[in-house]
């Protein structure tokens, strides 16, 4: 079973953040420049909260609020779900279900190492049973 920390082998560990204090405008053009549907809310190396679309449609556009005006922190879910690098893609795909979470920062102690989307978790499944296709069509072609 691949885990977590395969997983960030492969990818980059660049860590999509933005502090408390930015607002939902910077957050969103962050988000935007990345190609991300979330942000993490850290203070220094401290994980916060974190900040997706979800929450901006949510709490932000059907609210009335102003992006340029309003701080990440009133409006970032906090009580974040986090994993360990040990945790599987599968133990991840029925967490994420059960909590109905994108997004999943990735942690060693109190320091975030990477952050895994249900994208990335697809994408790792899909490859695993590719792989276990060809096994077998070669097996059976010999």
């Amino acid at each position: 079973m691949t885990t977590l920390q395969q997983l960030l082998n492969m990818k980059s560990r660049d860590v999509c953040r933005c502090h408390p204090d930015d607002t939902v405008l910077d957050a969103l053009k962050t988000m935007a420049d990345r190609d991300v549907g979330s942000v993490l809310v850290m203070d220094d190396d401290r994980l916060l909260g974190v900040f997706t679309e979800r929450h901006y449609s949510r709490k932000v556009f059907l609210k009335g609020r102003s992006s340029p005006n309003t701080p990440i922190r009133e409006v970032m879910a906090t009580g974040v779900v986090s994993v360990g690098p040990e945790r599987t893609v599968e133990e991840c795909m029925a967490l994420m279900t059960e909590k109905r979470v994108r997004h999943l920062p990735v942690m060693r102690g109190e320091e975030v190492i990477g952050v895994i989307s249900i994208g990335d978790l697809v994408k790792s499944i899909i490859a695993d049973q590719l792989f276990t296709i060809e096994q077998l069509e070669h097996f059976i072609h010999g």
